[in-house]
């Protein structure tokens, strides 16, 4: 066996006649070869943190400002501060005076990089520019315009890494309890009665001028010192402290082009997938990846972006963490319930798609068994934490369970190379709908859970992503995904045949079968954690809409954020499903600030209520329904820009409370606060984050998005992406065993609400003959 031959590589014996030394002169090669790639990354790394921590100003200035000073103080040219240095020399010597002018040199060097980075951490502190109305004829106000050129003037021609902003983005500021309470009141007011309004407004003054002055303060001290008083108590309670399953209450998931489908290929589609998606990390190492910035001027955290791959969540029994490695040199691949080894650096260099093609296929025709248990080993990870916390700890820490564990664990990423097709027809919704299920949890035990992402191939080439949450925020994994496929897409990797192109120089290293030893009582185990995914499975209820009658187009046409135009769309929807209105969850981000992640935004406000109840009544105009929804839009436009700079509610509220149980306070306000659920929890993909992606050359490479579970059990859980012109998708979950809830119906209301929406402004244009 392979692991077995790399096992004596190396030995040695004492005989008669002396030393007798054996050695594998390929695995020392090998190992040779680890070594000089370890080191090329640690000083790359060197490199690119040096060159990240004096942006904006290039390093190459550094030796051009020592030869200014040294010709200057040659040529008799006094230097402020010089004089000083030279009298502390012990010589006149020239070398002396050329090692003065040196230090002096970088001591200014030095003290102007950082001058210029507190300076952009300043300009990066203005936000006006955001709430400006954009649009033809819409100048900036001459404030924002002077700030966009010290902006540019600060920043200088140089090229930005992927960290080089991170020491110049401000810190997370933290709202005022009092801001914080009048938000509050005003996002509950449409969901209360008279009576439980008074109630909730008598209990937040209460805290406001109580126990949240004391609460406030630590937070402010908080504030201070860390780098961003939210994240870490975030990633910490809300993720890791989580003791649930990971499978559909946390991870979510990402689906292929639709409309495209470059090859039924299964073993060369993964490949070329699995091969740009190393091109991405390599781009991460390297620091070479572009940064997000808005408007191309302003930068977003890309601290989620470290953390993408060689990474895996592991369990325990109170608080999971996050382990992160510098480096891996290998992916995990499962396949009919075996999970294999696969190395991807080879010869010092990653494996080329034609070599990954070799190795997929190799998979695909091995006929070895399972070993006794394998197969729904990974329902361990789909199953409650503590439980896999403590199986792990019994029957994963030595022998080949350990380095069968290790070698999953430490992957760079997962691959399941599944044996069912990833089906899509738009005639037949019900394929949608099955595919997108098969991404979320699959069958319960051909999914590693904990890792970082695992990519998921179907039978007939098509692919999709699964994510855990903890690490990253879905926008970060979504960039990923962009960039695999429009890589994908203009890199022609594929012959007419469906294969890969090239020739491999060399045989690819044989993907090595994991070897298991698994006890009756891990059996047992396993068996255990199956049941509760299979309890999750069977109650899920997912439904993938698609909507192609209009998209963002018209939405422009209606001079509204395509946004906001979605949101009122789901606040229409809902009230007709369930009769009432219900507090709503949208994620916006926080990434403008120094590790951001995300915030809520709160879309059921007065305004949008007022307007949803407007479409019902027929007293109503037309034009004064128009009015309500623009004024409900552009609330809800204020308040996610209000999320995105700091101004939020949730994230405050959240931290406040995890002061109080520190401190063993007891808040009646909070306590009621944080346990009203979200019955209505949405969220937007992005799009467009890689300058690579080009509709119009490549109007196929069209992302259908993602989805997520429902985040409470009477609730729905809707993932919308706004995928171009014309076309829009929701992902809506909830559970079958909630009888008020149904996705599909759920669905079939929000495509009547865009027809209604459509209908109103077609009816509002034609009143006011066909202006808009």
């Amino acid at each position: 066996m392979a692991e077995a031959h790399s096992a004596v590589a190396f030995s040695f014996a004492i005989t008669h006649e002396g030393w007798d030394v054996n050695f594998d002169r390929e695995v020392l090669h090998l190992v040779w070869d680890s070594g000089v790639r370890s080191w090329k990354k640690r000083i790359a790394r060197l490199k690119n943190n040096l060159k990240t921590g004096l942006y904006p100003v290039p390093i190459s200035s550094l030796f051009a400002t020592a030869a200014v000073v040294s010709g200057s103080h040659y040529y008799g040219v006094e230097i402020p501060g010089l004089d000083k240095i030279l009298r502390l020399i012990p010589s006149k010597d020239i070398k002396y005076e050329i090692a003065a002018c040196a230090g002096l040199s970088a001591l200014g060097f030095f003290g102007f990089s950082l001058s210029l980075k507190y300076a952009l951490k300043a300009l990066f502190m203005y936000k006006g520019w955001m709430y400006e109305s954009r649009g033809p004829g819409r100048k900036p106000s001459f404030k924002t315009r002077a700030w966009l050129f010290w902006v540019k003037l600060v920043s200088g021609p140089s090229r930005p890494m992927l960290y080089s902003y991170q020491g110049s983005l401000p810190r997370l500021p933290l709202p005022s309890v009092k801001d914080t309470m009048a938000r509050y009141l005003r996002s509950v007011r449409p969901l209360l009665d008279d009576k439980e309004y008074a109630r909730m407004e008598k209990l937040a003054l209460e805290f406001q001028s109580g126990i949240g002055v004391k609460l406030q303060r630590y937070l402010v001290l908080k504030s201070w010192w860390a780098t961003n008083y939210v994240s870490d108590w975030w990633e910490e309670y809300v993720y890791l402290r989580g003791r649930s399953p990971l499978m559909i209450n946390s991870n979510f998931y990402g689906i292929d082009t639709l409309f495209m489908h470059p090859t039924t290929n299964q073993a060369s589609r993964a490949a070329v997938v699995i091969y740009a998606m190393l091109q991405f990390r390599r781009l991460i190492e390297r620091q070479e990846l572009e940064p997000i910035m808005l408007q191309g001027i302003v930068p977003l955290c890309s601290w989620q972006y470290e953390r993408m791959f060689n990474t895996t969540r592991v369990p325990g029994v109170e608080t999971d963490k996050i382990v992160h490695l510098l480096d891996s040199k290998h992916i995990v691949v499962y396949n009919r319930g075996r999970f294999f080894k696969v190395i991807i650096h080879h010869n010092r260099r990653i494996l080329l798609p034609c070599e990954l093609e070799i190795q997929m296929q190799a998979i695909l025709d091995n006929d070895t068994p399972p070993c006794v248990g394998e197969e729904r080993l990974a329902a361990l990870t789909a199953g409650h934490r503590a439980h896999w916390a403590q199986t792990r700890q019994e029957h994963f820490f030595k022998g080949v369970n350990r380095q069968a564990l290790d070698a999953i664990e430490k992957a760079a990423f997962i691959v399941c190379l599944d044996d069912v097709p990833y089906e899509f027809d738009k005639n037949v919704p019900s394929k949608l709908d099955e595919y997108g299920r098969t991404l979320l949890h699959g069958k319960g035990y051909d999914r590693w859970f904990d890792k970082s992402f695992t990519l998921c191939v179907g039978t007939n080439g098509k692919i999709g992503v699964n994510a855990e949450h903890s690490w990253a925020d879905a926008a970060v994994t979504s960039h990923l995904w962009e960039f695999t496929i429009i890589d994908e897409t203009s890199g022609n990797w594929y012959k007419e045949d469906g294969h890969t192109k090239g020739t491999p120089s060399f045989a690819p290293p044989p993907p090595i079968k994991l070897q298991w030893d698994l006890k009756d009582s891990c059996l047992n185990a396993i068996d255990a954690s199956y049941q509760v995914a299979r309890q999750l499975i069977d109650d899920i209820d997912l439904h993938i809409y698609m909507h192609d009658a209009y998209g963002k187009g018209f939405m422009k046409q209606c001079r509204l954020s395509p946004d906001a135009y979605l949101q009122m769309v789901l606040q229409l929807a809902y009230y007709r499903n369930a009769g009432k209105f219900s507090l709503t969850y949208e994620a916006s981000m926080t990434r403008l600030y120094r590790e951001g992640r995300t915030e809520t935004v709160r879309p059921c406000s007065i305004e949008s209520a007022a307007w949803v109840k407007a479409m019902s009544n027929n007293d109503k105009t037309v034009s004064e329904k128009v009015a309500l929804l623009q004024k409900a839009c552009l609330q809800h436009q204020r308040a996610y820009l209000d999320a995105m700079c700091g101004k939020g509610i949730d994230r405050h509220l959240f931290c406040l409370y995890v002061v109080s149980k520190y401190l063993e306070v007891d808040s009646p306000f909070l306590k009621e606060v944080l346990s009203e659920p979200w019955r209505l929890s949405t969220s937007q993909t992005p799009h467009g984050q890689t300058s690579k992606l080009d509709l119009k050359k490549y109007p196929d490479c069209i992302s259908a998005g993602g989805g997520f579970g429902p985040v409470a059990d009477d609730g729905y859980g809707v993932s919308y992406i706004v995928a171009g012109e014309d076309i829009l998708f929701f992902h809506i979950s909830s559970k079958k065993s909630c009888p008020t809830t149904d996705s599909k119906k759920f669905g079939e209301d929000i495509k009547q609400a865009l027809h209604d929406i459509r209908t109103l402004f077609l009816e509002y244009k034609k009143e006011n003959g066909g202006k808009k």
